[in-house]
C-alpha cells in the first residue's frame, strides 16, 4: 500500500512498472478508483485495485467492485457474436437480413454481419425526435425503430460509429440464432463469462447494484471535431442517450453496446478469446474464428468519431492510434470516460483498465495508456 492512496493485489515479479503507471495516474491524472488486470497467456501478472469506490474516499476499491465500462463492452458483445460464429449459427460473410428479415428495409437488405460489427450499417443512432430517452431501456422498442429506420450513409460504405446501437444490432442477431431465443448478455452469462468465472454483466441482476462503483463524470462533452448531423444524432441529440432513468434501470437494462458492468479481471480474462482463443484455459475460439473476428473489416476516417479507425468485428485494430500498446495487430475497445481492454496475440498479453473518474477522451486515455505501455514494456524487458 501506498502512504496515502489504498492499494492491493498482486503483481508479478518483472512488472511492478504497471504499479509505479497505477500510482502515476493518481499522481498526474487526479484518478479517483481503479482496477488493472493484465494476463499473460490467460494467466494472471497483474491483479491490482486502487483508490476508492465512492466520491467521498470512504471505501477503498475491492476485488469484487464493479466498474461501468461502457463501450469497452462492445469487446463482449463481439465476443459473443464471434462465439456463435464458432458455434456455427453464424457466418461474418451472411447477410444479417437472412437472419433477421425486417432490418433488410430501406436499403440495408445486402450488409453482412461482419459489415454490421465494424459499424457499417449506417444507423449510428436514432433519427426519429419522437424517440424519447427513457425508450433506450425497452430493447423491443429500439429494435424496431432500427428496422424500419433508413440509414444516414449508404450500408457498407464507410464506418460510422455506434455508441449505442451497435449494442441492439448484434443483441438482436444474437437472440434471433441461439437456440433458446436467448438475450446476449444471458447468453455471455451462461457459455462464456459464467464457466471462466469472469465478473462481466450486460444486463445487471439487481442484487448486485450495491458493488458498483460510483461514477464522477468529466466537466466536459468530448472532442467530437467538425460537427455533422449525424455526429449530432449519435452523440448529441435530446435522446442519443439514455436519460429519464434510474441508474438501476440503465444497468438492469440489455445495452450491449454501452452499458456493461465490470471487473477488470473479470473483463480483462474475458478477452483472452481475441489473444489465443481461450478464456481460463478453455478454448472458445478456434484459431480460424478468432482470426476472421479480429481481421480489419474497413478503414478509413470515421463518420462519427474523429478519427481514422481500423474496425474488426466488433473490436479495434490498434493501427493507427496505438492505444493498446506498440502492435499494430492487437485488438481492443475503450470505453466512455477512459476504460479499455485489450488482447495481443503476438505476446499473449491482454486485460484491461477500469475506473470511475470518468475524463472527456474518445480513445487512448492517457491513464489507460500508461498502464497498458508499461505492461507491454515490462514484457519486452523480460
Amino acid at each position: 500500500m501506498s502512504d496515502t492512496i489504498p492499494l492491493s493485489g498482486t503483481i508479478d515479479p518483472g512488472f511492478e512498472a504497471v504499479r509505479t503507471a497505477i500510482l502515476d495516474n493518481f499522481a498526474q491524472e487526479e484518478e479517483l478508483g481503479c482496477q488493472v488486470a493484465i494476463f499473460k497467456d490467460g494467466e494472471p501478472v497483474v491483479d491490482v485495485q486502487a483508490g476508492w469506490s465512492d466520491r467521498q474516499k470512504t471505501q477503498p476499491v475491492a476485488p469484487d467492485t464493479l466498474f461501468s465500462v461502457y463501450s469497452s463492452g462492445k469487446a463482449m458483445a463481439a465476443l459473443v457474436i464471434a462465439w456463435q460464429v464458432e458455434q456455427g449459427l453464424l457466418d461474418y460473410e451472411q447477410p444479417v437480413a437472412e437472419i433477421w428479415p425486417a432490418f433488410g428495409a430501406h436499403g440495408k437488405g445486402a450488409l453482412t454481419l461482419g459489415q454490421m460489427m465494424s459499424h457499417q450499417s449506417g444507423l449510428s443512432g436514432i433519427r426519429n425526435p419522437d424517440f424519447a430517452p427513457e425508450d433506450w431501456i425497452d430493447f423491443d422498442v429500439v429494435i424496431k425503430i432500427l428496422e424500419d429506420q433508413a440509414p444516414l450513409f449508404e450500408p457498407g460504405s464507410q464506418s460510422g460509429y455506434h455508441p449505442i446501437t451497435f449494442g441492439f444490432l448484434a443483441g438482436e442477431v444474437a437472440r434471433r440464432v441461439d437456440p433458446d431465443g436467448r438475450h446476449l448478455g444471458q447468453i455471455l452469462s451462461d457459455e462464456l463469462a459464467g464457466p471462466a468465472k469472469a465478473d462481466v454483466h450486460i444486463g445487471l441482476d439487481p442484487s448486485d447494484h450495491v458493488r458498483v462503483a460510483q461514477a464522477v463524470k468529466p466537466r466536459a462533452m468530448a472532442d467530437l471535431g467538425r460537427l455533422t448531423e449525424i455526429k449530432r444524432i449519435a452523440f448529441l441529440k435530446p435522446w442519443s442517450s439514455p436519460a429519464r432513468i434510474s441508474g438501476e434501470q440503465w444497468r438492469e437494462a440489455e445495452m450491449a453496446g454501452s452499458n456493461c458492468q465490470a471487473t477488470a479481471a473479470g473483463i480483462g480474462r474475458m478477452m483472452g478469446a481475441f489473444a489465443h482463443g481461450q478464456i481460463a484455459g478453455r478454448r472458445v475460439l478456434s484459431e480460424a474464428t478468432r482470426d476472421a473476428a479480429t481481421a480489419s473489416r474497413i478503414k478509413g476516417l470515421d463518420a462519427v468519431l474523429p478519427f481514422t479507425i481500423d474496425f474488426a468485428a466488433g473490436v479495434m485494430r490498434n493501427d493507427p492510434n496505438y492505444a493498446y500498446g506498440p502492435h499494430p495487430d492487437t485488438v481492443g475497445h475503450s470505453g466512455w470516460g477512459g476504460s479499455a481492454v485489450f488482447a495481443d496475440a503476438k505476446t499473449g498479453l491482454h486485460g484491461a483498465y477500469v475506473m470511475n473518474r470518468q475524463r472527456n477522451y474518445l480513445m487512448g486515455d492517457p491513464r489507460a495508456n500508461r498502464v497498458i505501455d508499461a505492461a507491454f514494456a515490462a514484457l519486452d524487458a523480460a
